[in-house]
């Protein structure tokens, strides 16, 4: 995979919840495993993080159906609680999330290197799609 394409790639989401609660169920492996994929037909069946520079974290994303599967996995780079992760991903593409504390609201823009292999629209509708699991599943436990 082509990982020089130096194309970025924000998605966004307001959470109806405190920087806290966002926070953890954005770093929790329990809470990873709950929203972590794109559609329904997917799932997260495991999560694992070591929430630090220099840590390693994985997720394994699955169809349900067992017909295809894949980790996404990385090293992060930079983690201030609240406010920042960043981190690389195995194939070299780097990730910033930004938390953006607004009181009983969380702003999160997460940014990415796009993969030469799909179309930017459809990997930017993908992870929009996480990211909206996301503000679902943090708003609604």
């Amino acid at each position: 995979m082509e990982t020089s394409n130096s194309t970025k790639v924000t998605v966004q989401a307001v959470i109806q919840a405190p920087i806290e609660k966002v926070w953890s169920y954005w770093t929790e492996p329990e809470h990873i495993t709950k929203w972590n994929q794109a559609s329904e037909d997917w799932h997260a069946p495991k999560a694992e993080n070591d929430l630090r520079p220099g840590g390693k974290f994985l997720t394994r994303m699955e169809a349900k159906d067992g017909s295809m599967g894949f980790d996404f996995a990385g090293v992060y780079d930079e983690v201030k609680t609240h406010e920042l992760i960043s981190y690389t991903l195995g194939d070299g593409r780097k990730v910033e999330v930004v938390f953006m504390d607004l009181g009983n609201e969380t702003k999160v823009v997460e940014t990415f290197g796009a993969e030469s292999t799909h179309p930017v629209e459809a990997q930017q509708a993908g992870w929009q799609a996480i990211m909206d699991n996301f503000k679902t599943y943090a708003e609604q436990s």
